[in-house]
């Protein structure tokens, strides 16, 4: 028998998200003002956080929040946004609360559960989606049943939720959570217990157990019957038993058959999108060759050195090259896979786009509008069409404008009618992509869907270059130019485009051309 199709939210393949970094985007006006209830201010004083506009730091606290984010909401709608990915929100000891302690509480300095609740209302009263971080392969070592273990030792009835050293289990010494500068080793070690890269403060989850899977898949239960619309999981790669993820996906999708599940997986992993654990990848490949081309050669590769991954997959691609590594993406998944894939060109763990491409403006819009036109599941870093700048971690995570006019509001134009575009034709969100030509720094791609077709045409170069390309049959009639914002874009000539012939296009430096059938 042929193996059953494999299923992706329907609702993902239109979808447009805005990543946001919780304590980075907004503190509302209902947790600074005065004479606020504790369960809303979690008892904090304003004047302890950060100046939101210094410099991000490791460790310290801008005090966003849940509430600001929905009071913001009519904003993201108005730039196109239809999805958001939160960062995780559980609370925890760190800013970006990736040190769980309770994963069946949002942090109060993000407003406690009563903020999730309006943030989830209100957006899915404007039909925006809201998917979490889910962060399963490890917590902070404030975890409740960690902080068990830590003062009882073998005598805890949860040692078996963690990899405990031998030793701890035989009771010959406790644990270590708090060595001296530069004291554990990878994995087991004077710790007593085995941590996420050797981080003390990281103590990894032992899935195989049978009562920390059973409460790990009753908090993704939990925050789905909750009202999210999905999960993002952080590292799942590195939850070594084979079963845990397929159990996970069966059981979410038995909550919400819809349910949208992406692993944070940097490399092209296509046994992972089988069907049987995730609906997409965050897209890093994509991201990565759209920079690479959108660029015209000029990265900042100092920052690019400075970053793991970016320093082996982050390189200058001229049109060929882009039109390879995109036809290869492009067929390395299930169709149903690609049409859901996160596609994004930065994120809380790498540099800001625009301090990628040198603050070059101009070729950010490109990288943007080829992310907004290709197949797959956008996602806009927050501040990106902003134009905010950052180098890596901490400083990609800067707050964003209290008053977003501040930023630049011609990109942010830009990008919201590329956005409407691609909600207007559905070319531009569903179905394949072909390319067409590629020579110099000169693309041409064509879109197709139900029926509807379009062709892009872009010269991500400094020059004015030309391409030249043949229109596939049938006869192309009643064709139209997208206009956008703060682009002089070419113009193609409707009598040119009837039948399957060769056009030679003149293209400015750093433009694109869409052309859409009627």
């Amino acid at each position: 028998m042929p193996p059953d199709p494999i299923d992706t939210p329907e609702w993902a393949r239109d979808a447009v998200f805005y990543q946001i970094f919780a304590d980075r985007f907004a503190r509302s006006a209902t947790m600074e003002r005065a004479g606020k209830t504790p369960e809303r201010s979690a008892g904090v004083d304003p004047a302890t956080f950060e100046d939101w506009d210094a410099p991000p730091t490791q460790h310290g606290f801008k005090g966003g929040d849940l509430y600001g984010i929905a009071e913001r909401l009519p904003e993201l709608a108005e730039l196109g946004i239809n999805a958001l990915y939160l960062t995780p929100i559980f609370a925890s000891a760190s800013n970006h609360r990736y040190h769980a302690f309770d994963y069946m509480a949002v942090d109060p300095l993000l407003g406690g559960d009563a903020a999730l609740r309006e943030l989830l209302d209100k957006a899915h009263a404007r039909g925006i989606r809201v998917i979490l971080d889910g962060v399963f392969n490890h917590a902070g070592r404030g975890f409740w049943p960690f902080h068990h273990v830590v003062e009882n030792g073998a005598q805890s009835p949860y040692r078996d939720w963690f990899l405990l050293d031998p030793e701890v289990l035989t009771g010959e010494r406790g644990l270590n959570p708090y060595p001296d500068r530069g004291g554990p080793t990878l994995h087991l070690g004077p710790l007593g217990y085995r941590a996420w890269w050797g981080m003390p403060a990281l103590p990894k989850l032992n899935v195989a157990d049978r009562g920390m899977r059973g409460y790990i898949m009753g908090v993704a239960e939990h925050w789905l019957r909750f009202g999210i619309d999905g999960w993002r999981l952080d590292v799942p790669a590195e939850i070594e038993d084979p079963t845990f993820w397929p159990e996970f996906r069966q059981r979410c999708r038995a909550i919400d058959p819809q349910a949208y599940l992406v692993g944070e997986i940097w490399d092209e992993a296509p046994e992972w999108l089988l069907g049987d654990r995730f609906d997409a990848l965050m897209n890093y490949p994509l991201g990565v060759a759209i920079i690479g081309f959108a660029s015209a050669g000029r990265l900042d590769t100092a920052v690019i050195e400075q970053h793991g991954t970016y320093r082996r997959t982050l390189g200058p691609l001229d049109a060929r090259g882009f039109a390879r590594r995109l036809e290869h993406l492009m067929n390395l998944y299930d169709p149903a896979i690609t049409a859901v894939q996160f596609n994004l060109l930065g994120s809380h763990d790498a540099p800001r786009l625009l301090t990628l491409l040198r603050r070059d403006r101009a070729a950010a819009r490109v990288a943007m509008l080829l992310q907004l036109i290709l197949p797959g599941a956008p996602c806009i870093y927050y501040g990106d069409e902003l134009a905010m700048e950052g180098g890596n971690d901490p400083d990609c995570r800067r707050a964003y404008p209290v008053d977003p006019s501040t930023g630049d509001t011609e990109l942010r134009s830009f990008v919201a009618a590329a956005i409407a575009a691609r909600k207007a034709n559905v070319a531009l969100r569903r179905g394949t992509v072909r390319v067409l030509a590629a020579e110099g720094h000169c693309l041409a791609l064509l879109r197709e869907a139900d029926g509807a077709r379009a062709l892009v045409m872009v010269n991500a170069g400094t020059t004015s270059e030309s391409i030249t390309f043949e229109l596939p049959a049938p006869s192309w009639r009643r064709i139209t130019a997208l206009d956008l914002p703060g682009w002089d874009a070419p113009s193609i000539d409707p009598q040119a485009a009837e039948g399957r012939r060769r056009l030679t296009l003149a293209l400015p430096a750093q433009r694109a051309l869409i052309v859409l059938e009627d």
